[in-house]
């Protein structure tokens, strides 16, 4: 062996000493290697690929059941769990919790109000039932409960109708979205849906102003049948405007998106995208979005309006900022999609990229075996999803945490 070839296995040598022995690459006591470790046994075609989303560390932790997540315009961050509403601040340490009944669902509008989902009892019905709790100040510390939003005495429709019963107690809120204008979205699913009656279905879309009062409802929304246009079991809404707060460039449209969780009706579509258009005479008119039809298999591989795409939708969001992005997160596949404003599953390609169609950064899922995980690329029944400052937050409710993730070309 001459000189030149020794020199060579002795650095080599020096090199394998140095990656095992340096505090840079970490130890097998190192949280963030297990976390590497147990990413190896998810199915191989989720390892990230050269454009993807990557888990920012550390996840949030310390939740019971967490169910939902948002950032808000005073740019807290939000959990509800079965202890209630949880306030975070950004590096993920609790604030406080406030304790709200059977709490799901929660947002803010632009003057800081929160409005979280749960449920009251009505003494004047002797039930418990479905309500919006309205807050102020949860972000300073010092909050006030404004309002509560009570089925069914807060729609409209019902004013002149005897309380239900045992059909109104099943009625349940589902979702919340606010406009730039503060106005409230509220949806909500229930057995009584019968046409051709003055009293609005118990499958819709609720509309409130900022005060409030109920001002309308999602008119010709489907409340029986599949289609682009059902209201079937909706499980969240989401509109065009969110956080963070800004003096221009806040979208005001009144689209919105909704997803279903339905499983009994073999739904075609259960992530739509509703089209709103202000009707001078008639007033708002709720429109299916037909564009998002088009299957350009020259843009995109796999799209958000292929039949039977989704399993059992639970949270959607669409990405305030210039990509306008429409995130959906499914409980049955335990995973997180991701489209275009085109319906387009993907993001599109970096600069100066080769690739011509739009990248699949979809994820999730569970272990080949079959088994979740608590890897960073699984969930376990997820059922929350939001995105702030090109962060998406997942409150992957079975691993009670609220999991973070960026796309690899926003790193800085």
């Amino acid at each position: 062996m001459n000189f030149k070839n020794i020199k060579i296995i002795v650095l080599f040598i020096s090199i394998m000493g140095f990656i095992s022995s340096c505090s840079i690459f970490g130890s097998k006591q190192n949280d963030t290697v297990d976390d590497v470790l147990k990413q190896g046994q998810i199915d191989p075609n989720l390892v990230p690929k050269a454009v993807s989303y990557v888990p920012i560390f550390p996840f949030f932790k310390g939740f019971q059941n967490p169910v939902d997540v948002f950032v808000g315009f005073d740019e807290m961050i939000y959990v509800v769990d079965d202890k209630g509403l949880n306030i975070l601040d950004q590096k993920g340490t609790l604030a406080y919790t406030i304790a709200i009944p059977g709490a799901t669902e929660v947002t803010q509008d632009r003057r800081l109000h929160t409005y979280v989902i749960g449920k009251v009892f009505d003494a004047t019905v002797n039930e418990t039932v479905t309500c919006v709790y309205h807050l102020e100040g949860t972000g300073q510390g010092n909050y006030t409960f404004i309002d509560t939003l009570i089925h069914p005495f807060c729609d409209a429709s019902r004013q002149s109708t005897q309380f239900r019963g045992a059909a109104d107690v099943e009625v349940t809120y589902t979702g919340l979205a606010c406009l730039s204008d503060n106005t409230l979205y509220v949806t909500r699913k229930g057995p009584r849906n019968q046409a051709n009656t003055f009293v609005r279905p118990d499958n819709a879309v609720l509309v409130f102003n900022q005060d409030g009062l109920n001002i309308g409802y999602g008119v010709g929304l489907n409340p029986t049948e599949s289609g682009l246009k059902t209201a079937i079991d909706i499980s969240s809404i989401a509109t065009f405007s969110a956080p963070p707060q800004r003096l221009q460039g806040m979208s005001t449209s009144k689209n919105f998106m909704i997803t279903s969780n339905n499983q009994t009706n073999n739904l075609e579509y259960k992530t739509l995208m509703i089209t709103v258009i202000d009707d001078p005479d008639l007033g708002p008119q709720y429109s299916e979005t037909a564009s998002l039809l088009n299957f350009d298999i020259g843009k995109a591989s796999s799209f958000m309006y292929e039949p039977f795409k989704f399993k059992k939708p639970e949270d959607c969001f669409i990405a305030p900022d210039a990509t306008n992005y429409y995130f959906v997160v499914d409980s049955e596949t335990d995973s997180v999609y991701v489209f275009t404003n085109q319906g387009f599953e993907g993001v599109n390609p970096p600069a100066n990229s080769t690739i011509k169609k739009q990248i699949n950064v979809s994820f999730g899922g569970k272990a080949i075996d079959g088994k979740p995980l608590d890897g960073p690329f699984n969930f376990l029944d997820p059922m929350g999803i939001c995105y702030n400052r090109k962060m998406i937050y997942v409150a992957d409710k079975g691993n009670n945490r609220i999991c973070r993730y960026k796309l690899n070309t926003d790193l800085e």
